[in-house]
C-alpha cells in the first residue's frame, strides 16, 4: 500500500458539508482521503488534489470530478483560480511522510536503509539534506535541530556530525547514523534518530514556509462556512495548527476589535485534537502521533502573518 491514510472516518466527517461543494487535498499521496471524500461528494461534487512528489501522480483518481496538480500547496490559490475552483468548501492536509516515502529506500527518508541521503518530496529541484549535513555551519545546523527536531543536546549532534564530514562527506542514511553512533542512547537510538531525521526534512522541503503559506491562502480560499481540516504528526506542526485556528495566525496572538471582542476567522468544529483509537494504531502503527483539527471559517478575517522565526 502506497499509504494508509489516518483518522479517515473523523476526517471526512468533519470537513465535508456540502455534497455538492469543492473541496481540495492538498496532500494527495495514495489518495486515501481524497476517494473517501469522492465517495461521499454527490455527481455535482468536486475535488482537486495537489501534491509536489511525482511517484503521488501514479495514484490520481480516475473520475470526472477529480483533477490532479503536480504541485506544492503553497500555490494553492494560484492553482485554484487556473481551474475556476475559487473559493471552495473545504480544504484537507495530512502533513509528514507518507508510508511510500519511508518505504522507498532511494527517497532517503528513513535510517532503517543505507542509502543516499536525499529527503526531497520533490525530487527534480531544491537542496538534499546531504547537501545540508555537509554544507552547514555548526550554528546553523545546531539551530535546525533544535528548532525542528526539538533535540536537546543539538549543539553536540552538530559538533559530531561537523567532525565526521572533515574526514568524508556524509552522504548516505548509513553514514549519518554511524556518524552519530557515539551519542545515540542505548535504547532509545531510533528515538533520537528520528528526531534528527525529521528536523532534517523539514529544512530539505520547507515544511513551515509551506504550512505558513497554507495558513496564509487557506482564509480567503475558503468560502463563508466553509471548513479546513489538517493532521499533524509532531508538537511543532500541530502548536502552529492549533495557534491558527484559535486566533487566526501561526504565533497565536489574539486580535481584537474596536470594542475588545475577539478577531478570529474560524469557529473550532474540534474543541480538543482528535486522536487515533487503539484499534486504528494497532492495525497503523504510523497512525499512533497523528492529531486531528478542524475549523469552520466565520468571517472575512484579513490575516496578517509575520515571518516564520525559524
Amino acid at each position: 500500500m502506497y499509504h494508509q491514510p489516518v483518522l479517515l472516518q473523523e476526517t471526512i466527517a468533519g470537513l465535508i458539508n456540502n455534497l455538492e461543494g469543492v473541496y481540495v487535498d492538498v496532500t494527495f499521496g495514495g489518495g486515501g482521503h481524497s476517494r473517501e471524500i469522492l465517495n461521499q461528494l454527490s455527481p455535482n461534487g468536486k475535488l482537486i488534489g495537489f501534491d509536489q512528489d511525482q511517484d503521488a501522480k501514479e495514484n490520481a483518481v480516475q473520475d470526472t470530478r477529480f483533477q490532479f496538480v503536480q504541485s506544492n500547496f503553497k500555490h494553492l490559490k494560484k492553482y485554484l483560480q487556473f481551474y475556476k475552483a475559487y473559493p471552495v468548501d473545504g480544504i484537507l492536509a495530512d502533513l509528514g511522510v507518507s508510508s511510500h516515502q519511508f518505504d522507498e529506500p532511494s527517497r532517503g527518508f528513513s535510517y532503517r536503509f543505507d542509502k543516499p541521503l536525499d529527503m526531497r518530496m520533490d525530487t527534480s529541484k531544491g537542496t538534499t539534506a546531504s547537501e545540508i549535513v555537509n554544507s552547514y555551519p555548526n550554528q546553523k545546523l545546531a539551530k535546525l535541530l533544535f528548532a525542528f527536531g526539538e533535540v536537546q543536546n543539538a549543539h553536540r549532534i552538530a559538533a559530531l556530525i561537523e567532525k565526521a564530514r572533515q574526514t568524508n562527506p556524509i552522504l548516505t542514511t548509513g553514514q549519518l547514523a554511524e556518524a552519530l553512533s557515539p551519542l545515540l542512547p542505548k535504547g532509545k537510538e531510533n528515538k533520537l534518530l528520528s528526531q534528527i531525521f525529521q528536523a532534517l526534512r523539514i529544512e530539505v522541503n520547507a515544511e513551515i514556509d509551506a504550512l505558513q503559506s497554507l495558513f496564509e491562502q487557506s482564509i480567503d480560499a475558503l468560502k463563508m462556512g466553509g471548513r479546513i481540516a489538517i493532521i499533524s504528526y509532531h508538537s511543532l506542526e500541530d502548536r502552529l495548527v492549533k495557534n491558527f485556528f484559535k486566533t487566526g495566525n501561526a504565533e497565536g496572538k489574539l486580535h481584537k476589535d474596536f470594542y475588545g471582542n475577539p478577531k478570529t476567522p474560524f469557529k473550532l468544529i474540534t474543541k480538543k485534537a482528535i486522536l487515533p483509537t487503539p484499534q486504528e494504531i494497532e492495525q497503523n502503527p504510523r497512525a499512533r502521533s497523528a492529531k486531528l483539527r478542524i475549523a469552520e471559517k466565520i468571517t472575512n478575517y484579513e490575516l496578517k502573518i509575520t515571518p516564520s522565526n525559524f
